[in-house]
């Protein structure tokens, strides 16, 4: 390849003409498809040679990145692979010309290192280019070498430790280590290298586990951390204070000899700074020595619960309640710092003091109130509308951590304060004050609810729902707080209350919420979402007096329904139909939300009308909103319940679409609520399904066997196959055998215990498994209690339900379902079940059933004991 023709085209990837720009980007992609390790070659080239101009060798260094690495992990590893496949020769010419570009770019960051670490990142786990860390660094600590060669080098290594597996380079940590340290002593003398040494330590310091072990290497490296949070260089600064921020969440255990001389006079400085991001730091250091404190209190309280010894209180040094009554004062003054018109996504000193000040309340409880009350009480009538926020945000800081027992003679004083300051002139203050409403009404729901206040604070939130959006949307959330509260109150004195303390007010809050969904402005701060959430809670959560209300309600939305379909039919133009489609959503879930509250008895006046427009939005939707399709299939699971039998009427129409939403495994979202509408169907048509269990079982077994639908999915089928055999008994006969395969297989899966989102993934499949195997066993009993084809299969699920029995990382689901089967089994097959089944994990199960905090399952552990009693009455 022509170098200088490259040259040129590298430098047209920054033209402001678009033409030689598109032309460009065609030129590189070929080379790359056309030759990769002969382009990739020429482009080490280009980097490599130092009379290049800077935009051409930038260009080449990113060409080379962005054929080696990808955002997508599926093409992530399709460039890896291609690149292994490359000659040696061709792979060794790119690493030691990208090597040797290190230090001498003028352009920041350095393209090369970029280029050393992913290639790094594709060979150092493979055991190849072993000797690149060495190379990095020997040009940190070389005497021969420049400061650019040790920034880029220092560079480099912080990319290599912020993407790769410890194991992959434990045998250089130390060589590492050695290295960034030396970078992070030239900071003084030069600004560029020591932030490329924080930046690499921070990167680095999961793998220095062994060295803060040993007191004498802890103790240098704390050292120069310390110091490094001195430096005059803001950036350096942060990095260093970040690092210490790491530190303390890595290794909380060994900070006790560091705490009072360093950390704590550091950090308070650092919290003190009028730079933001210094001081943001700083707070975030007691909000992390606040959370590691919080999780030692909990393992200590669980460890307690399951009678094991608690050994997490001698790590807990309560270094949030000594320091209380140095923080909260800092913390105070931070929070009079904020702008009236902030940035909702900026993160400022203002907002993390808030969240610390919260995070000390769940640390140190009650202690914190001495140092808080006194402030809020000084501030919050304070002419400056900052501080009279300031004061808000500390009271409503520290409703979330403390018992309701302690808020309500805090609480109930403030009342009426706060009520006032709904109606305040600062925009930034009644933002505030709603916010807090809604704490109050999450934390203290008896303070809301008083009567004493009700009627006024009513008053202010629905003169606040006409405030800014910002405003008006934390009414809303306020709102939904206050309907649960009030709500769950009346279920106290009835499980099915006929009023409560809303009622005289639930028509005009309902009007003055749809009243807000229209506001020209709902885009803004979320505001038309949130009073449609607000709507939905307050329908959901109310008593019988208020049905009238609900049943205009829900021929409100149906009509507003009706005429976005029409509107949205009409519009062309893409962001327009976005918004349609996004208040599409937002309609269908309001209108599930109304239906749970129709009774039996009117829901089939007006179930043609709401089917026809859930029809009509498949229809107008089918190729395209996901999120209409789930909400509008959750409101058909919600039509369904109402009606029972009666949806039978509808199923020809809207099978088409429950089989393209089966099949739908783009947005697994639609595919999932598809198959709970399935379970719906099978528990309420009961046989009435069966003319649709052909089809239906053929796409739910074909997704079993998909690798692209999404795992989240696949529990959730197994689980209706037994809602299946449920609805149509003996007949299911015919699919018996396929899906006994299925268990077995599924029932084979195992997962990585040390991954705890993959541990929660096996107990959700482990539970629809022992629930599919419970529906078919109930299923398949006959009049003459006839369940032959399921006997030869009770020795295979007897050891799954032992396998599950004997795992320690069970939840209370899985316990519950793998008893219930146990059930089961023991009254459809009688004594034939006895001397199938291991008794002695399965009584372990029943013992951890019995002492359940979850009355469910409490409840089947005694039942299973009796029933099996009576089978085996002499050896248990």
């Amino acid at each position: 390849m022509d170098i200088s023709s490259l040259v040129q085209v590298l430098e047209k990837t920054i033209s402001p003409d678009k033409t030689e720009l598109e032309t460009a980007q065609r030129f590189l992609e070929h080379g790359l498809q056309t030759n990769p390790p002969e382009f990739l070659k020429a482009l080490s080239e280009v980097l490599a040679n130092p009379l290049n101009n800077s935009v051409a060798r930038m260009a080449a260094g990113l060409q080379i990145k962005n054929a080696l690495t990808s955002k997508d992990q599926t093409t992530k590893d399709q460039y890896q692979q291609r690149w292994l496949a490359f000659p040696e020769e061709a792979k060794t010419y790119i690493k030691n010309n990208i090597l040797t570009s290190l230090g001498t770019e003028s352009s920041r960051p350095s393209s090369a290192a970029q280029c050393v670490a992913f290639i790094a990142l594709i060979e150092l786990p493979l055991g190849s280019w072993s000797d690149v860390v060495g190379v990095l660094c020997s040009n940190i600590y070389s005497e021969t070498s420049t400061d650019s060669i040790q920034e880029a080098s220092l560079e480099a290594l912080g990319y290599i430790c912020q993407d790769i597996d410890y194991e992959c380079i434990i045998s250089h940590s130390n060589n590492i280590l050695t290295g960034i340290v030396h970078g992070m002593r030239r900071s003084s003398t030069n600004q560029h290298v020591g932030r490329a040494a924080v930046t690499a330590l921070f990167n680095s310091l999961e793998f220095t586990k062994a060295n803060f072990e040993k007191e004498m290497e802890r103790n240098y490296l704390m050292e120069v951390v310390c110091e490094t949070t001195q430096s005059k260089d803001t950036q350096i600064r942060v990095t260093a204070l970040q690092c210490l921020v790491k530190i303390m969440t890595l290794y909380y255990e060994f900070m006790d000899a560091y705490m009072g001389q360093a950390l704590f006079p550091i950090t308070m400085e650092a919290m003190k700074s009028e730079v933001d991001e210094i001081a943001l730091q700083g707070i975030e250091f007691w909000s992390t020595v606040c959370d590691e404190e919080i999780n030692l209190a909990i393992a200590d309280t669980e460890a307690e619960e399951s009678g094991q010894p608690t050994q997490s209180t001698s790590y807990s040094r309560n270094y949030a309640k000594g320091a209380l009554q140095y923080l909260v004062p800092i913390l105070m003054q931070k929070l009079t710092q904020q702008e009236e018109f902030e940035d909702d996504d900026e993160w400022v000193a203002s907002k993390a003091a808030s969240v610390c000040l919260s995070l000390l309340v769940s640390c140190c409880t009650k202690d914190v109130l001495p140092h808080v009350l006194p402030f809020v009480k000084d501030n919050i009538k304070n002419p400056d509308w900052r501080y009279r926020d300031a004061a808000l945000l500390a009271f409503g800081s520290i409703l979330r951590g403390l018992d309701s027992s302690l808020l309500t003679p805090v609480i109930e004083p403030a009342m009426p304060t706060i009520i006032e300051l709904m109606y305040d002139i600062s925009v930034a203050v009644r933002d505030t004050a709603a916010w807090i409403v809604g704490q109050i009404c999450e934390h203290a729901p008896e303070s809301a609810i008083n009567e004493l206040y009700l009627k006024s604070l009513l008053e202010a939130m629905v003169q606040g729902l006409k405030s800014e959006p910002r405003v008006a949307a934390n009414v809303c959330w306020a709102f939904v707080e206050l309907a649960k509260a009030s709500y769950d109150a009346a279920c106290k004195q009835s499980d099915v209350p006929n009023t409560y303390c809303l009622s005289q007010y639930f028509e005009l809050l309902v009007e003055k919420l749809l009243e807000t969904t229209t506001r020209a402005d709902g885009s803004k701060a979320k505001l038309r979402l949130a009073a449609y959430e607000a709507l939905m809670e307050i329908i959901k959560n109310s008593p019988t007096d208020c049905y009238t209300t609900v049943q205009k309600t829900t021929l409100i939305v149906l009509e507003r329904l009706n005429q976005v379909l029409v509107i949205g039919g009409q519009i062309q133009n893409h962001p327009d139909r976005g918004e349609m489609t996004d208040l599409q959503s937002l309609l269908c879930a309001t209108l599930q939300s109304v239906l749970g509250k129709v009774t039996p008895d009117d829901a089939p006046k007006i179930s043609d009308q709401i089917m026809g427009a859930l029809l009509q939005m498949f229809m107008s939707n089918s190729n395209q909103a996901g999120d209409v399709h789930e909400e509008a299939m959750r409101a058909v699971t919600t039509l369904i319940e109402v009606l029972g039998n009666g949806f039978n009427k509808y199923m020809d129409s809207f099978k088409p679409f429950l089989l393209a939403a089966l099949k739908n495994h783009a947005e697994y979202q639609v595919c999932l609520a598809a198959v709970g509408v399935v379970a719906d169907l099978c528990r309420e048509l009961r046989v009435g399904i069966l003319p649709y269990c052909d089809e239906i079982m053929t796409l739910l077994l074909q997704n079993l066997s998909d690798n692209s639908v999404h795992r989240s999915v696949k529990p959730q089928i197994i689980s209706v196959l037994g809602d299946i055999a449920l609805a149509i008994g003996p007949v299911y006969e015919k699919y018996l055998e396929v899906v006994l395969g299925i268990l077995v297989q599924a029932s084979g899966i195992d997962v990585d215990r040390n991954d705890y989102d993959m541990v929660d993934y096996l107990n959700e499949l482990r539970e629809s498994i022992l629930s599919a195997y419970s529906g078919i066993i109930q299923g398949m009993v006959t009049d003459n209690n006839s369940v032959s084809p399921l006997e030869a299969h009770i020795p295979f699920i007897g050891n799954f339900v032992s396998l599950v029995a004997l795992d320690g990382y069970n939840n209370d689901d899985v316990i519950c379902a793998s008893v219930a089967l146990v059930g089961d089994m023991c009254t459809v097959f009688g004594k034939k079940v006895i001397g199938k089944l291991d008794l002695q994990p399965i009584n372990k199960l029943l013992g951890q059933a019995r002492k359940s905090s979850v009355t469910k399952t409490k409840n089947y552990g005694y039942w299973v004991t009796k029933e099996l009693a009576k089978l085996t009455p002499a050896s248990w």
